[in-house]
């Protein structure tokens, strides 16, 4: 069995094509993590009759990443043997990319990654900036000659059942803590596609975020180095702290989240929405109603 995690805030504009694509994959679950949601992504996800989707619903923003690792603690618990993970942006023409992904997971490897940066001749400084930081990372980890600058924090990828049981829940959510700790356990890691940026169809923002993401991606992989060179983990660089959305990480909810998947709780019901359950508005749910 394999399954879909797709991470999805406010994405009304992109979500109906994403589950397209997906739905035309080899996949038996499909896991739609929707936080913070005012819009209606929800009731567009919904519309949708097919009993693989599954939606986790949380009405308070979970933070960047956070939802991938409760999408996988969920597929983990539905005891799949692997996991698709793609933004409720990507909304490009990737299908053979994904499929891509799933069949090199199916051939043996543990983590597939997506490359994302083909040779460009002139990149902006910021991004140039953030892409220095990754070849780092990857040289870190004694990476960079198999992945380049392929990372977990770009693009789609996917994890075995072996990694989604072994890697921690918090280093998904912190992507590149996900290729230490494959190294680290002697994990299969392989680029399995490549799909330049532009064609993820994902929506550009406002500069004040590029900062942030920026800040964020450095700063996890900051702690990615510190932790392979087994020094405390620290987002610093010489005088600055590289925090960009870090604090915004819900790591609580996901502890929460976690303990409640093993006893099928009372929080566990309020945020897990199965097939074939009645509709309900986007904006009326909250995190004291239950959804099933």
């Amino acid at each position: 069995m394999f399954s879909a995690i797709i991470p999805a805030k406010n994405e009304e504009k992109s979500i109906l094509a994403v589950l397209t694509t997906v739905l035309r994959l080899p996949v038996d679950y499909i896991i739609l993590v929707l936080n913070g949601c005012t819009d209606q992504t929800l009731e567009l996800a919904r519309s949708i009759p097919d009993s693989r989707i599954h939606i986790l619903f949380f009405s308070d923003p979970l933070g960047i990443d956070i939802p991938r690792a409760v999408g996988s603690l969920y597929a983990r618990s539905l005891g799949v043997d692997g996991t698709l993970f793609i933004d409720g942006d990507m909304s490009g023409d990737i299908y053979q990319n994904l499929l891509s992904l799933i069949t090199t997971v199916n051939s043996g490897v543990d983590v597939a990654l997506t490359n994302c940066y083909p040779y460009i001749t002139n990149r902006q400084k910021l991004a140039n900036l953030v892409l220095k930081f990754r070849a780092k990372l990857n040289r870190e980890l004694d990476l960079f000659k198999s992945l380049g600058l392929s990372t977990p924090t770009h693009g789609p990828h996917a994890l075995s059942k072996r990694a989604l049981l072994n890697i921690p829940s918090e280093a998904i959510a912190i992507p590149p803590l996900t290729l230490f700790w494959a190294k680290r356990l002697d994990l299969a890691i392989k680029v399995a596609t490549s799909i330049p940026h532009q064609r993820l169809h994902s929506p550009r923002k406002h500069r004040g975020h590029a900062r942030l993401i920026a800040e964020t991606i450095i700063g996890d992989c900051l702690m990615g180095m510190a932790l392979s060179q087994d020094l405390p983990s620290t987002r610093s660089l010489g005088k600055h702290q590289l925090l960009g959305y870090h604090p915004e990480r819900r790591f609580d909810l996901l502890q929460t989240w976690e303990q409640s998947l093993k006893s099928r709780d009372i929080f566990y019901e309020q945020h897990v929405i199965l097939p074939r359950t009645p509709v309900l508005a986007c904006s009326s749910i909250s995190s004291d109603e239950t959804n099933v």
